[in-house]
């Protein structure tokens, strides 16, 4: 079985784990009530996705 013959430095390793970091979440515009969803997500102030009402919201 292949196993490394030398240790790899803590440089090299970061570089490989500098894509690893968390990203923000992306968020676009309700088109009805104009308030901030993530994306691909049904609006859980209106209930509407992609101009049409999905889920009805509760009332509480």
């Amino acid at each position: 079985m292949a196993v490394p013959k030398r240790k790899h430095s803590n440089s090299r390793s970061g570089k490989r784990r500098s894509h690893h970091q968390a990203k923000p979440k992306q968020t676009g515009f309700c088109a009805q009530c104009s308030t901030a969803v993530p994306t691909h997500v049904v609006c859980p102030n209106c209930g509407y996705y992609m101009g049409r009402v999905v889920d009805e919201p509760e009332d509480s």
